[in-house]
């Protein structure tokens, strides 16, 4: 069974998409425009699409609880945001608000920070440090999902790798999905072993 699958959705930049996102690693790649990001929110019902239907683990999505799917399959945003305070509150954050303890250190070393970081500001961190605290924010909801919105646009070559690192340890040793938005065509065939291209809103190939 798939992870997610889109059948003849339409809505907004998206155009009577059907789609396969299978469990592993799902790159959504092309250029900017073609719907990458707004197919993203559908998968985790920040939108319910105008036409069609988006599946998770074979039900329709709109069956689901939005909070309860949008805990199973986490959203990070293209741009960090953390929240105001140590990076430690900020990686309890979403964990502490449904009453579960978090091994803050455990979930520092899984995304390559040092623990010492836990009592620093977030906002005074690098922004590839912000990003891989938001994985690691996300990494403590225990989700079965990562859907990740361009998570290296933003970061230089060295941070970049250390981010794509984080993702293959997700993915490899943690056993979690991912679904990763790019428009870098290398990037994709890196990190993911299924493919879905967007062009003006359709697909135009998938793998």
């Amino acid at each position: 069974m798939n992870l997610f699958e889109l059948e003849s959705v339409t809505f907004r930049a998206l155009r009577d998409v059907t789609a396969e996102l299978p469990a592993g690693a799902t790159c959504v790649w092309g250029p900017s425009g073609a719907g990458k990001s707004t197919l993203l929110r559908l998968l985790n019902r920040l939108a319910d699409p105008e036409r069609g239907r988006v599946l998770f683990r074979g039900r329709d999505a709109r069956e689901l609880d939005p909070l309860s799917l949008r805990r199973t399959a986490v959203l990070v945003q293209q741009l960090p945001a953390p929240v105001p305070g140590t990076v430690e509150a900020n990686v309890t954050y979403g964990a502490r608000l449904l009453g579960r303890d978090v091994d803050v250190a455990r979930l520092l070393e899984h995304v390559a920070l040092r623990a010492a970081c836990r009592d620093r500001d977030a906002k005074q961190l690098s922004v590839g440090e912000q990003q891989r605290v938001m994985l690691a924010r996300a990494l403590a909801l225990e989700p079965e999902a990562l859907l990740l919105d361009e998570p290296t646009s933003s970061l230089d070559a060295a941070a970049r790798d250390q981010i794509e690192r984080t993702l293959e340890h997700f993915r490899n040793d943690l056993g979690m999905s991912l679904v990763l938005v790019t428009h870098d065509r290398a990037q994709a065939e890196r990190l993911a072993e299924h493919f879905v291209e967007l062009e003006r809103g359709r697909v135009t190939a998938a793998a």
